[in-house]
């Protein structure tokens, strides 16, 4: 029975209740996070670099072609599947849930959606097997302003010759293959924008700089170089000036997936603020005995629950063909709000071990603020909400 059509008499079955199916992938991450991801993930964030070896396994699990059909080599799992499994990893590191939300909400989504059959067949079955994916649309000049691209695709004979830089690239130092926007009609405006697949390869492509971040150290975010970088017309994703389409479309499924990996942030660090508090004692007893540590500890749950709940409305809404897109706005933006006041009190419970990198409270912490930023900042994902709810002939659900 799938996902999406459990149903109980009398209506369908709550938010937090799986299918078979969905419940052992959720417990077969969640084993693989906490045995092989969590002896790594401090050194990774130190280290800034992700562990090759652990990519590899990635994609052995199937967990960086979730829900790619089967017949191009993927797992042919559910959307809700790809963002359990963003939140399990998250739940341990939010960097590794990243490199696979990336994979599975963005770039997997954006040629399903988009490509055209050859598309398909040739770069879907490398995207499973072994070559990671990026989403290339910020530039230094167009972050909120996503459609505000310098980035330039003048048409030749056969194909475009892209030139421009692109920043804050998201998978860019592991990434074989970049989802990657630009104008290749600046006169038209955004209607200009299209959207080409490019090879690492490409002559004329480089990953350049490396950002040195705050947190999510582990996840490789890269500013990309184009001089003179030719594809073939058969590169471009979707259509010639349809590229604006692209973004929007496969960012609003993208915002589910961060919701995700906040609430997964959200989940590690009120987990370890729980087991902490049983074993630190002061004045003779346990933390966890004094009412006002009870009381945080209820109210970090509390708004965790609320976030997990949004979150899984908004993937099933998706799932369902029904609109969707001011719940996954309202996802990302509650959900990043929660990880931000729940890592905080995490640490705060820890006192000041929490302060130190000798616990995982600090890196929760850090980890946590790129919610409010990336795929969207708050403000724009509060811009979106209000502009639906004000839309003309809106009738509120009550």
């Amino acid at each position: 029975m799938t996902s999406n059509l459990l149903s109980v008499a009398g209506g369908a079955l709550p938010l937090t209740v799986f299918s078979e199916e969905e419940e052992l992938f959720r417990a077969s991450i969640r084993q693989f996070a906490d045995e092989r991801i969590r002896p790594l993930a401090m050194k990774m964030d130190r280290e800034a670099k992700m562990d090759l070896e652990l990519v590899r396994q990635l994609f052995e699990l199937g967990l960086m072609g979730v829900g790619v059909p089967e017949v191009y080599g993927g797992s042919g799992g559910s959307f809700i599947m790809a963002v359990h499994a963003v939140e399990e990893l998250s739940r341990v590191d939010a960097s590794v849930g990243v490199l696979v939300d990336v994979q599975n909400t963005l770039v997997h989504c954006a040629l399903l959606r988009w490509g055209t059959e050859e598309q398909l067949k040739t770069f879907l079955p490398r995207l499973c097997k072994d070559t990671v994916g990026a989403y290339a649309l910020s530039e230094a000049g167009a972050g909120s302003d996503a459609f505000a691209l310098s980035t330039r695709a003048a048409s030749r004979d056969g194909g475009f010759v892209l030139s421009g830089r692109k920043l804050w690239i998201t998978n860019a130092a592991e990434a074989g293959l970049f989802i990657l926007f630009a104008n290749a009609n600046p006169d038209s405006g955004y209607k200009g924008i299209t959207a080409f697949l490019v090879e690492r390869d490409t002559p004329g492509f480089t990953v350049g700089k490396k950002e040195d971040k705050l947190g999510i150290r582990a996840s490789s975010t890269c500013e990309l170089v184009l001089e003179e970088c030719f594809v073939p017309a058969g590169s471009v994703l979707g259509e010639v000036g349809k590229g604006y389409k692209v973004a929007i479309e496969t960012l609003n499924e993208g915002r589910i997936g961060i919701g995700a990996q906040m609430v997964g942030v959200a989940r590690g660090a009120l987990e370890q603020a729980l087991q902490y508090s049983k074993v630190r004692s002061q004045f003779g007893r346990p933390i966890s005995k004094f009412q006002a540590v009870q009381f945080q500890i209820a109210e970090m749950a509390t708004e965790l629950e609320a976030a997990r709940l949004m979150v899984y409305n908004a993937a099933r809404l998706r799932m369902a063909g029904r609109p969707y897109v001011k719940e996954a706005a309202m996802a990302k933006y509650f959900a990043s709000r929660v990880a931000e006041r729940v890592a905080s009190q995490s640490l705060e419970i820890f006192g000041g071990y929490g302060y130190t990198k000798e616990y995982p409270a600090e890196k929760y912490f850090r980890d946590c603020k790129i919610g409010k930023i990336y795929e969207g900042t708050s403000n724009m994902q509060l811009q979106t909400i209000a502009k639906l709810l004000l839309d003309e002939g809106l009738t509120l659900k009550v």
